[in-house]
């Protein structure tokens, strides 16, 4: 399939930043930026749920209920997404590792789903798991899925008004371009959110 000549460049930078995430959570070695390799060990599930802050929001077990400023846990299984009905606790809460890479997860899933899949999917079936090897096992999913759409939109496509119609975002009001490109921007800033996380979790072991 030709790629759309404005596809191409999202695409390229989506690919970048998934790899990019994917080696500075699981390692032996990422990029460092320069083109040289970085050692970077793999996340345990102590690091994975760390709380740097106090009143975090993270992933639970369903039994311990929502965390500090939350009222309910997003998704399906043992495990949870601490959350809020809008409006939104202000300020925003600090959120983990987990949090970010849950939510990625699930949008990158939920985004796919109602471009190119069945378009029903909500949150309350995503699944969450608070272990750590399961979790970047569905964010690559997710992020599979979503290339796999991305893959068979066609010029006309990416100018179309609601082309996916992913429920938590204004996607049923825009060109499917820009919801590519904020899907992007979603996994450069989580990206390098987590990426910060993991390293103050190195130098606070340090300490």
């Amino acid at each position: 399939m030709v790629i759309p000549p404005r596809l191409a460049p999202l695409l390229e930078q989506f690919d970048f930043a998934r790899e990019r995430l994917t080696a500075r959570m699981t390692g032996p070695v990422m990029d460092s930026g320069d083109g040289t390799d970085t050692e970077v060990g793999p996340m345990t599930d102590e690091e994975f749920r760390w709380e740097p802050v106090p009143d975090c929001w993270s992933l639970r077990r369903r039994a311990d209920g929502p965390g500090p400023r939350a009222t309910l846990l997003t998704g399906t299984g043992e495990w949870g997404r601490d959350a809020a009905a809008y409006p939104h606790p202000w300020p925003p809460p600090f959120t983990t590792i987990a949090w970010r890479l849950s939510h990625l997860s699930e949008m990158l899933a939920l985004r796919a789903d109602h471009t190119t899949g069945s378009r029903t999917l909500t949150r309350d079936v995503h699944p969450v798991s608070g272990d750590v090897t399961e979790a970047v096992a569905a964010f690559d999913t997710g992020a599979e899925a979503w290339r796999n759409a991305l893959l068979s939109a066609d010029d006309t496509t990416l100018s179309a008004v609601g082309h996916c119609t992913y429920p938590h975002g204004s996607d049923a009001e825009e060109p499917f371009i820009d919801i590519v490109w904020w899907v992007n921007q979603e996994v450069l800033h989580h990206g390098a959110e987590i990426a910060l996380i993991r390293d103050l979790y190195r130098y606070r072991a340090r300490q």
